[in-house]
């Protein structure tokens, strides 16, 4: 047979009959209606948020959110809102504070813990399985427990209400979770690939920095969604370590004491609550597609 002749010859395609096809979607509409019930519960609150916020205090009191949907045009829409929360109530000003917060809480964390997985994987020291026996043990420790201590260390050095002190916290907190991940990562890399490595002469720094780092990248991802999304929603260690001083307090503890002095005014708070919510949608959304491959990563091994 010639090779135009292979090449035009069609394949036959076993399909299901139509009663395992129909079976199947069968089985699958349980399952599909229980995602389409829990959408629902997160999606309907999150679109009253949003339609709130651009509503007027009166339109508010008097008539519910869903009212909107029967004549769009002629709601009472405003932006005043939004301006308020930015200027009037130092909403502005708490975001920056977060951010400054929450991208050293995030990078400084990871960057500590890529180094502590990469050298607990594959390097020889003494000591090294009892390091990592600490740090999964460190896991089950509450959070709680340490702020006193903490707070007292803090206070006792200075540290208390300043950026220092709240980004070593968040880094110590999130510290034993990231080498962790990181570990499950970089320890199921090849062993023939950091070998390889080694006998072309690279050092540990070299395959560390050109070879581990590009090849985790997913898993630092996806531990970058996880931490960021802690510290930028994190309210307790915000008011232990910093404070509710309105030059440095953050979108969580401003958007609290918003709640607590004026929790009539729902105009402000959903405008307030639907500006925390930005950043973190705008972080998973960019980050997402690394966030199951980098979550799966190294909890099988082949």
């Amino acid at each position: 047979m010639s090779d135009a002749a292979i090449e035009n010859r069609q394949i036959p395609v076993n399909k299901p009959p139509a009663s395992v096809r129909i079976q199947s979607i069968m089985k699958a509409i349980p399952m599909r209606i229980v995602l389409i019930v829990i959408i629902l519960i997160w999606f309907v609150p999150i679109l009253g948020l949003l339609v709130s916020s651009f509503r007027t205090p009166e339109a508010i009191n008097n008539t519910g959110w869903w009212t909107v949907f029967g004549n769009i045009v002629a709601a009472d829409w405003t932006l005043s809102n939004y301006i308020g929360v930015l200027y009037a109530d130092f909403m502005g000003l708490a975001f920056l504070n977060s951010m400054l917060v929450t991208i050293p809480s995030t990078v400084i964390p990871i960057t500590i813990a890529a180094f502590a997985a990469y050298a607990i994987a594959w390097m020889d020291f003494p000591g090294r399985e009892a390091i990592f026996v600490m740090i999964v043990g460190l896991l089950v420790v509450p959070l709680q427990m340490a702020l006193i201590p903490v707070l007292k260390v803090y206070t006792a050095n200075q540290l208390n209400g300043t950026y220092l002190g709240i980004w070593l916290a968040h880094t110590g907190f999130g510290l034993p979770l990231a080498t962790y991940l990181l570990f499950g990562y970089i320890s199921g890399i090849p062993k023939e690939i950091i070998e390889s490595a080694h006998a072309d002469g690279a050092t540990p720094w070299m395959s560390f920095t050109r070879l581990v780092l590009p090849l985790s990248k997913p898993s630092i991802a996806s531990f970058a969604i996880f931490q960021f999304l802690w510290v930028w929603n994190d309210l307790l260690v915000a008011l232990v370590f910093l404070g509710t001083k309105k030059e440095n307090a953050l979108v969580t503890t401003r958007l609290a004491e918003m709640v607590g002095s004026r929790g009539q005014d729902w105009h402000v708070l959903t405008s307030g609550a639907f500006l925390t919510m930005i950043m973190p949608l705008i972080i998973f959304f960019s980050l997402q597609r690394y966030f199951v491959r980098g979550m799966m990563a190294g909890s099988v091994k082949g």
